[in-house]
């Protein structure tokens, strides 16, 4: 293939690409569906003034194009000033370049702003061409990075075969782990709950039991979602979102433009009382599986979180054939609720030979801690062992 063939953009915003071009090399016909890489949800964090360049995402994707102007891949690329809403987290490295005389900020990234979840970062269609175009994203993110005399590259919750294949590249690869359910077709959420072992199986019946209490959990999904569940989901998410982390990621409007464009991927649960929802959680929805995004309640009563989140997620998903519940990041108490550690992965390049060398001897030292974790909590599911 000749490169010259091809031609490389760079946008300032997803609102100057056609949604149909960017959907057929997100989300190709034959590959699993990821909500979160399509341009409905993508444009919704930058047009509503979530992610922009006043909220330190700067948008600079890249665009690859063939010799007929038809799109044939694309790279959701972010200029960023800071390191929140990322989930991989690089402060220490900034930290350390910075008082060594450097200047980490801007750096680029490849991720879906505030979404620790795995998919693809390098988006092209099958086919021959596949690998090329693959290249010339990477090289071209890179030459950015180096014309703008930027500090370095970082591609976030990237698939493992893709981490293989950027470390191949000479890029740095780390591990992380988060906490997924997968389904082993169950009927029911008590083929589930026989798997565990018969403490946990107690446990979790008597969670369920105590978070349940006085309440009625209803699912709203598609034409049923309505402004108003999104004004009350909007109470939750800020009263949790500025306990948490200070200072929430998305606004108002982004919920309203989502429901607007992807009523249909979104699933609401939302916890009533006497009629009022107390509590709410959003989950969007793939090809097979569901993603547990953001959650909030007004009334922190116990396991009310674990119901909400996780529990209602399952019997969701074993009702609707869904294989995998991706219930977020962090949450080592998932595990006694039957979500099992996984693996994430991200790549990196650095352009300083100093910092890149000390970020490689902490990447490898670190991955080593990761796999032996990983190793800890899988002895310590609570599903039967031999029994």
């Amino acid at each position: 293939m000749d490169e010259t063939n091809f031609r490389i953009d760079i946008v300032t915003g997803l609102a100057d690409v056609d949604p149909d071009e960017w959907n057929a090399v997100a989300n190709p016909p034959g590959l699993r569906r990821d909500p979160f890489l399509s341009w409905e949800f993508l444009e919704a964090l930058e047009s509503s003034g979530a992610a922009t360049p006043e909220t330190g995402w700067i948008p600079r994707h890249i665009l690859v194009r063939d010799a007929n102007d038809v799109l044939r891949g694309a790279m959701p690329l972010y200029g960023k000033t800071h390191s929140r809403g990322e989930f991989v987290f690089d402060h220490s490295w900034a930290d350390a370049f910075e008082r060594a005389g450097g200047a980490y900020y801007p750096k680029l990234l490849s991720a879906v702003p505030f979404t620790p979840v795995t998919g693809r970062r390098r988006l092209a269609a099958p086919g021959p061409d596949e690998a090329k175009i693959k290249s010339l994203l990477l090289n071209a993110a890179v030459s950015f990075a180096e014309q703008n005399k930027l500090s370095s590259v970082h591609i976030n919750f990237l698939e493992e075969d893709d981490a293989q294949s950027l470390m191949l590249n000479g890029m740095l690869c780390r591990t992380d782990q988060q906490f997924h359910w997968f389904n082993q077709d169950y009927e029911s959420f008590d083929d589930f709950l026989a798997e565990l072992s018969s403490s946990k199986r107690k446990n979790l019946r008597k969670e369920r039991a105590k978070a349940q209490e006085g309440l009625d959990f209803v699912h709203v999904r598609g034409d049923d979602i309505t402004e108003d569940h999104l004004d009350r989901f909007f109470e939750f998410y800020m009263d949790t979102g500025n306990r948490k982390w200070g200072s929430p990621y998305l606004t108002r409007k982004t919920f309203s433009i989502l429901r607007e464009r992807m009523a249909d991927d979104m699933l609401f649960v939302f916890a009533m009382e006497d009629g009022e929802p107390i509590a709410g959680a959003l989950n969007m929805i793939g090809s097979d599986t569901l993603y547990g995004r953001y959650w909030g309640t007004i009334d922190p009563r116990p396991m009310l979180h674990f119901e909400t989140c996780y529990y209602q997620a399952i019997d969701y998903a074993i009702a609707h054939g869904l294989r995998v519940v991706e219930a977020g990041a962090q949450g080592g108490h998932k595990l006694a609720r039957g979500y099992v550690p996984v693996l994430t992965y991200s790549a990196h390049w650095i352009a300083h030979p100093g910092l890149r060398d000390a970020v490689a001897d902490y990447l490898e030292r670190e991955r080593a801690a990761v796999e032996h974790d990983l190793d800890y909590l899988n002895e310590r599911t609570p599903f039967k062992k031999g029994e």
